[in-house]
């Protein structure tokens, strides 16, 4: 009797936290972690991870280098739900606070091969004029409790934010099956990757 074919397909990721530019902060580290659908699972690798913390490069471009590794395995059914890195950034105030320096999302590329991804950072901002000279005082910015919520559309939209910085990724994407069930993806072109762009809900 012929074996039946795949029932999933798996999605293997590797990359690195490459680098960030915050013109108006140094000594900062990055938190990252993996928000994906209920048909996902890891079956290897880190969900999440902190970096050490880094000073800005002497050179003209002022850059904050981590270059933290990124290593995951998911297994699942379909793309719905398709992964997203979520990332927080963090250094201290002007009280040696650690306080968020900004939040970012972004899916993970849809298509095998090398990727480089710049994703626009933001901040929850105070909604008056006494609540950050108070959050100021106390050495508490706003921010998110679970900063998972930075990937999920609902609720969003009533929290205001401001930009401020950037973060560097690079992915290695590799697919497994996706193809044996029905799905295609192209490789990627490595020199025209899209620039900075944020996730809005799953990919359809």
């Amino acid at each position: 009797m012929a074996a039946g074919g795949p029932s999933v397909f798996l999605l293997m990721v590797n990359g690195q936290v490459e680098s960030a530019q915050f013109p108006e902060f140094d000594n900062l580290y990055c938190k990252y972690c993996f928000v994906y659908g209920q048909d996902w699972a890891p079956t290897a690798g880190l969900e999440e991870g902190i970096s050490q913390i880094t000073s800005k490069s002497r050179d003209a471009c002022h850059a904050l280098v981590w270059n933290f590794p990124i290593d995951i395995t998911f297994k699942s059914t379909n793309p719905f739900g398709w992964p997203q890195i979520v990332l927080s950034v963090y250094g201290p105030d002007v009280f040696g606070n650690d306080v968020v320096r900004g939040y970012g999302a972004v899916h993970v590329p849809f298509s095998p091969g090398r990727h480089k991804r710049t994703i626009p950072m933001f901040v929850p901002e105070s909604t008056s004029k006494l609540q950050k000279f108070t959050s100021w005082f106390m050495g508490r910015r706003p921010e998110y409790t679970d900063p998972k919520v930075v990937a999920q559309g609902e609720g969003r939209e009533v929290t205001r934010v401001r930009s401020q910085g950037f973060v560097t990724l690079l992915f290695n994407v590799v697919t497994k099956d996706m193809r044996k069930l029905g799905y295609s993806s192209r490789p990627a072109d490595t020199q025209s990757d899209p620039g900075p762009s944020l996730p809005q809900g799953t990919p359809g």
